[in-house]
């Protein structure tokens, strides 16, 4: 019997830590074959591909990226191939079953909840030809009608085989994102989410898992993902962890996790700051709303102070890097409440700040009670609210505007230095800058094109001309700062107004000055021993609204016009490093 478990990932960089679950279990009575795809493959290739492998059985995992594809997937798959047996399992189709056999009359089978245990004991039935309706944890139609059985308890997950071990994936180790779990569960019951329906936090045998990881890492794993839902639950076994992942990571390697801030102990991220090699870890924090109103009407217990602490001491100890997450649409969050909730958590300033939207997912408390609050969410995958009670659709357009300009300039790092201006001394909080610039955008229609570089930078001023910003030239001036200092190669034609610049003829003179007295640029500089080539080739040089070398030094903006040298070094990447002109140098132009 030819048995494949498939899915389609959001991307290709993805994998799916369930099917190879599924396909370890149930070895070696049954030799299951992987086949991933992604939701921008062609659906008519994804079947062609599926009809190639001639399979018996095809078990899809499904959640709310993919269902709507999957779904296509599978109606042209049952008009080709009648005799095929196909199984959905996972968490979009596990909490509401009825819908799912009732909708897709093409499928035999779901796997309900976890599906080591339930999809092998079918797969045995379906091989055998025996009767499938004692096997506990299914559903399927019988007569006409829909047919729940019974839930099959929880597996011993320290006795589960190693999911990771296949050799058809370890050429792709170094190339795709890889996650592991070293616990299933949650002990939190926010609304929202569907970790809050499983009661419990059971966990695997650590041994094994540090073997594996292990493993990953010598077969060129880049990025580990550990997918529990709050890794520090146990302060003992968090530790334990990091521990040895600082002992034994290979240098390259990243490993993420799922935190939450306000239970991560001070002397846990003491032993970070002082052990953990910088960029080896990753933390994605949700704080989803500082509304204490909306924490308690979606069950989540939350200590913003205690969240603000952590956050703070990972960013000042400057070795791990924290993606936040906000959650727009949560009960009893209007447009202003939501403007404060993102104002507090921009004010930490994460690396990473992700603005989501409320997804009514199946099976969640929040979906079961939305008429309490007025909800109105689309009918198919992903569920995405479009209004409330407290938060009209046209409020959400808004925030969705945020959400755009935010990705491309704060998430993105083009322009670190002036967006941090900007937010800070030129719009009253930096949800208003956000707004405002993200509404502009969406007017111009450039939500609708495409982007280079150079044109992101020309729709900021564009944009701080057209609503006359005060001290905008001192942001464009960080702007070109930030352009300098994040390129990897000597700038070819800047995109900078050529007012704010040097004329020909001062340029060439300072080019002159400096390359008869190298020391004119700074000692550094100078011991650089750059040749008169190399100077011409790989620096440029750059007038500033204010004093460089005060703001490199301590990031103090004193309003005043300076030069500065910049060098791209071609044996480090093009990587540039200013050098800030002395004032001897600088009178010339005078």
């Amino acid at each position: 019997m030819k048995v494949i478990a498939s899915t389609l990932n959001a991307k290709f960089i993805h994998t799916n830590l369930a099917i190879r679950y599924l396909k370890a279990y149930a070895a070696p009575e049954h030799d299951i074959e992987i086949a991933e795809y992604t939701i921008n493959d062609p659906v008519l290739n994804i079947v062609t591909d599926l009809f190639a492998k001639k399979p018996d059985v095809v078990g899809f995992s499904c959640y709310i990226w993919n269902i709507e594809q999957t779904v296509k997937v599978i109606q042209i798959m049952r008009k080709i191939m009648p005799n095929v047996k196909i199984v959905l399992g996972g968490p979009e189709v596990s909490y509401d079953v009825v819908y799912w056999l009732q909708r897709l009359t093409e499928i035999d089978f779901i796997v309900i909840g976890e599906g080591e245990e339930t999809f092998k004991v079918l797969l045995a039935a379906l091989k055998n030809g025996s009767n499938a309706d004692d096997i506990k944890g299914i559903g399927y139609m019988k007569d006409g009608k829909p047919v729940i059985n019974p839930i099959r308890d929880k597996v011993d997950l320290r006795e589960l085989p190693s999911p990771f071990r296949f050799p058809e994936d370890r050429e792709h180790l170094s190339k795709r994102v890889t996650y592991i779990e070293t616990s299933r569960g949650c002990p939190f019951s926010c609304q929202f989410c569907l970790s809050s329906i499983e009661v419990g936090v059971r966990y695997f045998n650590r041994d094994k898992i540090k073997d594996d990881i292990r493993y990953l890492m010598a077969n060129g794993a880049k990025t580990i993902k550990f997918v529990d839902r709050t890794f520090n639950i146990s302060r003992s076994y968090a530790l334990e962890m990091f521990q040895f992942l600082i002992d034994e990571h290979v240098p390259g390697t990243v490993f993420q996790f799922e935190i939450t801030g306000d239970i991560m102990r001070p002397e846990v991220i003491d032993f970070l700051n002082k052990n953990a090699p910088p960029g080896l870890f990753r933390f994605e924090i949700g704080v989803q709303s500082t509304n204490d109103l909306t924490n308690e009407l979606v069950k989540r217990r939350q200590n913003f102070e205690k969240l603000t602490r952590t956050v703070m001491m990972v960013k000042e100890g400057g070795k791990i890097l924290q993606h936040l997450d906000l959650i727009a649409g949560l009960p009893e969050e209007d447009y202003n409440s939501f403007r404060k909730t993102f104002n507090d958590v921009f004010a930490l300033r994460p690396e990473e700040l992700q603005l989501g939207f409320l997804k009514m997912l199946r099976g969640t408390g929040l979906r079961i009670s939305a008429k309490q609050f007025g909800y109105v969410y689309m009918d198919h995958s992903p569920y995405e609210i479009l209004q409330n009670n407290m938060l009209s659709f046209e409020d959400v357009l808004k925030i969705k505007q945020v959400e755009d300009v935010l990705e491309k300039y704060w998430n993105d790092h083009r322009m670190d230095h002036a967006v941090d201006y900007i937010t800070s001394s030129c719009f009253d909080t930096p949800f208003d800058f956000f707004q405002s610039f993200g509404s502009y955008w969406d007017e111009q229609g450039w939500s609708r094109i495409g982007h280079q570089l150079e044109d992101l930078y020309n729709r900021l001023i564009q944009f701080l001309h057209k609503k006359e910003i005060q001290n905008r030239n001192l942001a464009e001036g960080l702007m070109k700062y930030d352009y300098l200092l994040n390129h990897r190669y000597k700038p070819r034609k800047a995109w900078w107004d050529h007012s704010s610049s040097l004329s020909r003829e001062e340029r060439s003179g300072l080019y002159s000055a400096i390359n008869e007295n190298s020391g004119l640029a700074g000692q550094a500089f100078s011991e650089l021993g750059l040749t008169e080539r190399d100077l011409y080739k790989h620096t440029v040089i750059e007038k500033f609204p204010f004093l460089l070398g005060d703001y490199i030094e301590s990031e103090k903006m004193i309003p005043q016009d300076s030069y500065g040298l910049v060098y791209f070094d071609p044996s480090n990447n093009g990587k540039s490093s200013f050098y800030p002109l002395t004032m001897e140098t600088t009178s010339k132009l005078a």
